[in-house]
Parts: C-alpha cells; structure tokens; sequence
C-alpha cells in the first residue's frame, strides 16, 4: 500500500467484504510504510490484536489499526482501549455497507498532553475516497508534538519517570501525606515522579484502578514520557500479573520501591545482604509470574519422566540462596553482639536514636559528637547503625548509636532482614525518639515509630522525645507539642540547642546528675 494513504479503496474493499461473508470483524495492522504487520479475526463486536512491538516507552507503536464495523456506529470503547494501550499511531473503523461496500471511515488518534482535556481526537468520518493522502506528514507532525510537549532531557541523578498512584477510601487528609511521602521516596529512588493520580474507591482486586482510569493513566504516561507506574500500596502477586497483561510499563508498589532505595544506599557488606534477603523474600511469591512454558528440565534415564519445571528449579535456588543469605547476615549479626558485649563489661551506657526516616537523627548524632555519619535531606540515607562516643562532664560518657529510619507500612521483609540492626535497639539504656517539628502529620509519624517499636518488643525502654527542627516550627505550635509529648525543643544544626537535651539524656541515665554540671562543654571522641 502507497506509504501516504491511510487506507486505500482497495484494502477497505477488501475487509468489507470478507466482514459481509462472515458477519464477523476483521482487521489489519499497518507500519508506516504501508506494509501489513498483522491480520486478525474476531466476532461481531471486536477484532482482537496480537502482541505489537514497542518504539520506546515514550513513542508510538508505529503501527495503525484499519478493522470493520457491521453497523453504522463511530468507534466503540473497545476500539479507543486499544488505541491506548497499544499506543496505536491511529484506530480507523470502516462502516460495512449493503454488498459487502465500504462505507464511512471513522478515525481516532492519541493527543500529547493537553492541560486537562481529551486524550484522544476523534476526527468526523469521511468517505474511503476522500481520505486525505498525507499519512507520512501528518504522523510526523503528531510525533514532534509529542516530543515538544514533554521534557526529554532527565535532571542529574534521575534515572526514569513515573507516575504516582494513589487508590483507596481514606481521608483527603491522609491521602495527601501518604502522596506526599511516595514523591519523597521515588526522589530518593532516583525517579522523577511528574504526574500523580488519585481515585477515591476501595483497590480493584484485578487491576488496583478502575479499567476506564487505568487507560486514562497509560495515556498519560505516554503524554509525560514516563515509563514507571509506583503503586502507593502493596501489590499482590495477582495484581502484579494482571497489570503486567494490561501494560508493558514497568510497575513497582510501595514495598519494591523501599527495597529499591535501600539497595541504593547500602554502602557495607552486612547492609547489601540485609537488602539482598529482603528481596528475596519479598521476590519468591513473584517466581511463578514468569513465563516458564511448563519446560522441563531432568527427568529418568534417557530423559523420560515428568522431570522438574523451570519454576520450580528457580524456586529451590531462590531457597538455596535465601538460606546462605539468612546464614551469612547471622554471622554479622554475631560479630555485633560481641561488639556489644564489650560495651557492657565496660559499663559504658548506650542510647539509640530511633525515629522516622528523615526526621534528622543523623545530623543531630553528627553535632552531639563531632563525627561525619551521612545526613542528607531524603529518606533513608542511613541503614545501617553507627556507634560515637560522647563525653559527658564527671568522666562519664556514653555510646550514641544512629538507626534505620521507620516509615509507614516498612516492608515485614526489611523488619525481618534488619533484625539484627533492631537488636542495636535492644540493648540500649535510653531511646532518643526524634521527631520532625515542623511536619504536618508529626502524630500519625508518631504513631507509626511507637507502632514499630510495639512490634519489635521495645516499647518499654525509657525514652525522651526530641522535637527536631525547630527553627521551622511555629512557635505556638512548638510550645503546644513540647508540653504534649513533654519533649526537648532541638535544631540539630544549632549546638546551642542542645542544653536541655544533654540534661535530660544525663538525668536519665545516671540519677546523681544535676542540670548544673552543663555549661556547653562536652568533649566527643569516636568508638
């Protein structure tokens, strides 16, 4: 067929008539060049289409749709889902006349981002010999549109796009922090998060989103160039599948998007297993959504017998592995006690700054003992514990250790591989639970920590609340939280700010201290 038609009389006349012969649809899949890439056959109300190759997640498919329709109807919802989710160049319906003739042409094609409006063009229907001949430029020119409307180049430290999504009944108070806490974790992942949807309706055991919003998502996500959909939520296995049917885009839920981060952060050999045995555990559910055919691999002599599948030889090696991993963060684990052991026989009292992810624990151990622990400005920058040394006036000092920040819905699989970091926790004297003044949603953060803390059997150790980050706090609203939680007002970035706090850490852990002994002298030195 000539490159510039975007169907010729002949074609139309062709699929017409085999319609009018066997009352059923029937359809061809066209390239840009006018060659045929597919045929397919349906029933009386749809054609379906195999598999089309992709140009990228941000282009096309290079590919259009000339299918019949029995009756004279305009494209039907069927026929712009496809156009969707195949990322079709253009869906064309040609109406089934008297004798097999083709009729109307009714025609539809995807438009880039267009602040709020129709994410499709349904052009009027026109005769097959009035279409016009200038496929090749009018495709060029909807693609340069595309490409315009978007952001091409990605910022530094960036890696993909994604669109957030948000499904459930909750509040529109706490769907906005929990929305507002997925953006903070995809930047931490390194993907920038430029488009965020949120439907109001109990999660689609099939598709988590309703089908109609699931296809306005996936026009949007080629509109904005995006090529990741994170869930803010937990995605079954079956959910994972019937996505991964319904689009080609990359899907991550909120636990794959903790563990992302985490893999991103982990600096030491224990933190890479802990993340690894995470992963694992979260990924074994997930190994019978690969595509295994059922092949076979070993089976009686000469081969006979039913042998073993694919997955099931993937399954025991995801065991083997587990099991070394389990072993090895074990060993680790060990090494830790003995470290710990030897803190107790010296008598040497330890506190734990607990709290949840970024809230400022590690700038604040940063500045109470001089040392250079990271603390950067998005969550979970710390995974793994670190141990400074403080010294307090009379010769006494103690052992301040830095933990792994806590989160909303933290992934069972991370608490269990991080178990032995939690044992940190364990052996304190005190916790310091610090906590981000000036943030919105301080009580349900609060009650997440003390939540997680119930959970590891740590709730009954003395504690004192740190009201971190002050200087952002409203003043009255500080006061109010300081008498409330009966709190310690701090700026880890001010060590003048810290008066109070070291008197209350001193009171706690020794009963003959005096508020006196504090005049702003501290020496620090690292364990």
């Amino acid at each position: 067929m000539p490159p510039d038609a975007l169907v010729t009389p002949e074609l139309a006349r062709s699929l017409t008539e085999f319609s009018a012969e066997t009352g059923r649809q029937c359809g061809v899949l066209l390239d840009r060049r006018g060659r045929v890439a597919a045929v397919t056959v349906g029933d009386a109300h749809s054609v379906p289409l195999p598999d089309v190759p992709r140009r990228g997640y941000d282009r096309l498919c290079g590919l259009r749709l000339i299918h019949t329709h029995l009756r004279d109807e305009p494209l039907d919802e069927e026929d712009l889902t496809q156009l969707a989710l195949r990322r079709l160049d253009l869906v064309a319906a040609v109406v089934v006349e008297a004798g097999g003739l083709p009729g109307a042409v009714h025609r539809a094609h995807l438009l880039p981002d267009n602040a709020g409006g129709t994410p499709w063009r349904v052009l009027p229907p026109e005769s097959v010999h009035a279409l016009p001949e200038d496929w090749q430029s009018f495709i060029g020119a909807l693609e340069e549109e595309f490409d315009r409307t978007r952001s091409r180049a990605l910022a530094a430290g960036v890696e993909s796009r994604a669109l957030l999504l948000h499904v459930s009944e909750n509040t529109p108070t706490e769907v906005e922090d929990s929305v507002r806490e997925l953006a903070e974790l995809a930047r931490s992942a390194g993907v920038d998060p430029v488009h965020t949807v949120i439907q109001r309706r109990a999660p689609d055991p099939k598709h988590v989103l309703g089908r109609g919003k699931l296809r306005a998502v996936l026009i949007q996500a080629l509109q904005k160039g995006a090529d990741l959909l994170v869930f803010d939520m937990n995605l079954s296995p079956s959910q994972v599948k019937a996505l991964s049917e319904y689009t080609d885009l990359k899907i991550l839920d909120r636990t794959q998007l903790i563990l992302d981060i985490f893999a991103r952060h982990a600096v030491t050999r224990e933190g890479r297993l802990q993340v690894e045995l995470a992963q694992m555990r979260y990924l074994m559910p997930l190994l019978n959504l690969r595509q295994t055919a059922l092949s076979r691999l070993t089976g009686g002599i000469g081969g006979r017998g039913p042998g073993e599948t694919r997955l099931e030889v993937d399954r025991r090696r995801a065991r083997d592995r587990l099991s070394r991993l389990e072993k090895e963060v074990s060993l680790l684990g060990g090494r830790r006690v003995l470290r710990r052991q030897v803190r107790v026989r010296r008598a040497v009292p330890t506190v734990a700054v607990v709290g949840y992810t970024n809230a400022g624990k590690s700038t604040l151990l940063n500045q109470l003992t001089g040392s250079e622990v990271v603390a950067k400005d998005f969550l979970f920058a710390t995974l793994n514990p670190v141990s400074r040394r403080l010294r307090f006036p009379r010769e006494r000092e103690v052992i301040i250790t830095d933990t792994v920040g806590f989160i909303r819905q933290l992934p069972a699989t991370l608490l269990a591989a991080f178990r032995t970091t939690f044992e940190e926790i364990r052996d304190a004297d005190l916790l310091l639970h610090v906590m981000d003044a000036s943030c919105a949603d301080l009580e349900a953060r609060r009650d997440t920590v003390l939540s997680t803390l119930r959970d590891l059997e740590l709730d009954t150790k003395p504690m004192v609340n740190v009201l971190n980050k002050a200087d952002l706090a409203d003043p009255d609203t500080l006061a109010g939280l300081v008498a409330r939680f009966d709190g310690v007002a701090t700026c880890a970035l001010d060590r003048n700010s810290f008066t109070l706090l070291l008197e209350r850490m001193e009171t706690a852990l020794w009963r003959d201290a005096a508020p006196a002994a504090w005049e702003h002298t501290h020496e620090t030195t690292e364990e």
